[in-house]
């Protein structure tokens, strides 16, 4: 378990060469509109809220703006410029003028696919609305241009308002007729197939789930995968071609059937209480004995196994001494105690990494050492399966490993053999859990790895590869919902530890699913329900971002039942949430067992 990490901030003096930038596309004074042209930027009031503008980091405000009643606001990060766009359908050989107001501090507005020279205009410092204008003239055979704005690195919010594009319009023509004849298929406990009729003049189809846009398609059938089991779904189609999208479809609903066998579900019961036991080390939450651990927890992870070195991938479980923890027990006795466990229904596995046991198998050696090192402990110790608890550098993503679903990086492709190894050695029993931080799975939504511009953190959602490659094979996902900073949930909006709104929030996002770094063409496809316990620690002393218990309740009602929900909205109900993960059953003990107290009140 370990502390968030920052984003790689790009130098402000960066920022200074952009004059080279604006001199080629500024102009003090925009020219007269001629009669044939027209506004042709859409929404560029902001009135109908984002509509046609794709954001990083934008919202709606009411004040200030310099007309109507909405603005653009946009907040920069140290790793994202706040950059907001819109594709705009244009004439080739044309001239154009672009023109918008804004506050703040180091504001652009620019665009981008002209076919001649891009251009861009920008104000160092705008404390109250200043107008910012450039003109430029389309390529020979340019249909579509980018317009945008953004801020800076690190450098605060900044508005923008009334944007226009001036000049001739594009042969847009009309977008396509909404589908008909939308369909549900075969249905299975994690999927459904849609298929609709086809529509004239369309070039693909947009499918929603729950009203939100996860999958684009060019035929007319879809089959959606990773949803959970004993579910209700709503699905609509829209048709697509370059003027634009249809309305949606009339709703479908189809109900997923019951879980079956697979995904590693190991005999847990329907809601299990899972927890990290200190067996290798001592801290102020003092030694546990594992025999002594309440018949309560469900899942018993023992931390750590580390490596010898971080790229070696020889992993060693070395029990914690007499020294350090008064009252160990002996070998004979914790194998014993192991044994009593798994007797009584529990699981108890080997946990590996942890703050300070980096592991990075970038070799196909240390792949195999990783494979036979944790093999020998589990053998040894007679464990049911293996945690993966990777934090710090561990897993990075290389800059040209942009797909999720087709990982090139070594450290991930060599983790995800690994495990594939191991389970495929010790069978369908074999329990795999991991336990990544949110900086790793659902920063993903915002970030992925070093980014398109580069810039980025490399670790930025470095998860989602790996457990998209073994979600057929992973029992547990427990995302660590602490040590974290504000991370932004599919409602567009950070949110921040200590309420029952963080887990709720970060939890939907991987019951839901979502778009990584901002992409509607690459999803990251929602996990099981029954595959997901929620990460929380089990004192104020074990981690940043301890709720009492009655914000456990409310996070539990919120996603299981869909009642005492704060100001999150969820996508969905699931009453088959596999349970609650705790760093860890010492300071759960530590703290009187208030954190066990609470699993057991709310599920008997």
């Amino acid at each position: 378990m370990d502390r968030p990490r920052p984003f790689a901030r790009r130098p402000l003096a960066a920022l200074l060469t952009a004059t080279a930038l604006a001199a080629t596309g500024t102009t003090a004074l925009a020219p007269a509109a001629r009669a044939a042209d027209a506004d042709l930027a859409r929404n560029g009031g902001f009135e109908a809220g984002l509509d046609g503008w794709s954001c990083t980091a934008g919202a709606i405000v009411n004040a200030p703006v310099h007309s109507g009643t909405s603005a653009l606001k946009a907040t920069p990060s140290g790793a994202d410029n706040a950059r907001c766009s819109q594709t705009v359908t244009v004439k080739p050989d044309s001239q154009y003028t672009l023109s918008g107001h804004v506050r703040g501090a180091y504001v652009h507005l620019g665009a981008s696919g002209t076919g001649t020279t891009d251009v861009s205009t920008w104000t160092q410092s705008a404390p109250d609305w200043q107008q910012l204008t450039t003109t430029f003239r389309t390529g020979p055979a340019t249909t579509r241009v980018t317009i945008h704005t953004h801020g800076w690195y690190g450098t605060g919010a900044y508005h923008a308002d009334d944007i226009s594009l001036t000049g001739p319009g594009g042969e847009t023509g009309q977008p396509p007729a909404p589908p008909t004849g939308l369909t549900a298929g075969t249905v299975t406990s994690t999927s459904v197939a849609l298929s609709w009729s086809p529509v004239a003049g369309a070039t693909g189809y947009a499918v929603y789930r729950d009203g939100i846009r996860v999958r684009t398609v060019t035929g007319t059938s879809a089959t959606l995968t990773g949803l959970s089991p004993s579910t209700a779904y709503a699905f609509q189609v829209a048709a697509v071609n370059d003027a634009g999208e249809s309305a949606r479809s009339a709703t479908v609903t189809a109900t997923t059937t019951a879980p079956d066998s697979g995904g590693g579900d190991s005999g847990l019961p329907p809601h299990a209480l899972v927890g990290y036991l200190h067996a290798t080390f001592a801290n102020g939450s003092g030694y546990t004995r594992l025999a002594d651990v309440p018949d309560s927890w469900d899942v018993i992870d023992l931390a750590f196994g580390e490596p010898t070195t971080a790229t070696s991938g020889d992993i060693r479980f070395d029990r914690c001494p007499a020294s350090e923890c008064p009252g160990v027990e002996s070998d004979v006795e914790f194998k014993a105690a192991i044994k009593a466990k798994q007797a009584a229904g529990k699981k108890v596995l080997i946990s590996i990494g942890g703050a300070n046991g980096q592991v990075q198998l970038t070799t196909a050696a240390a792949r195999d050492t990783f494979v036979s090192s944790v093999s020998k402990i589990i053998d040894e110790y007679g464990l049911d399966g293996l945690d993966v608890d990777f934090e710090g550098h561990s897993l990075s993503l290389n800059a040209d490993d942009t797909d999720f679903r087709n990982p090139k990086t070594p450290v991930i492709v060599h983790l995800i053999s690994a495990l594939k190894t191991l389970k495929a050695k010790y069978g369908d029993d074999f329990v795999l859990t991991m336990a990544p931080e949110t900086f790793f799975v659902q920063l993903g939504y915002q970030y992925y790895g070093t980014g398109k511009w580069g810039g980025q953190d490399p670790r930025a959602g470095a998860y989602l590869p790996v457990i998209h490659a073994l979600r057929d094979d992973l029992t547990l996902l427990h995302v660590q919902d602490y040590n974290s900073g504000p991370i932004m949930g599919l409602d567009n909006q950070y949110h921040s530890m200590g309420g029952a709104d963080f887990h709720i929030a970060m939890t939907d996002m991987l019951l839901t699913g979502f778009p990584v770094a901002g992409d509607a063409n690459n999803v990251f496809p929602p996990l099981r329900a029954d595959q997901i316990a929620i990460g929380m620690p089990a004192t104020t002393h074990a981690g940043n971002g301890h709720v009492p218990p009655a914000e456990v309740t409310k996070a539990l009602d919120c996603l299981t039942k869909r009642t005492n929900c704060g100001s999150y909205a969820t996508h969905g109900t699931w009453p088959a949430l596999r349970g609650l993960m705790t760093w860890s059953i010492n300071w759960d003990r530590f703290g009187g067992w208030e954190f066990q107290r609470t699993f057991d009140g709310y599920f008997g």
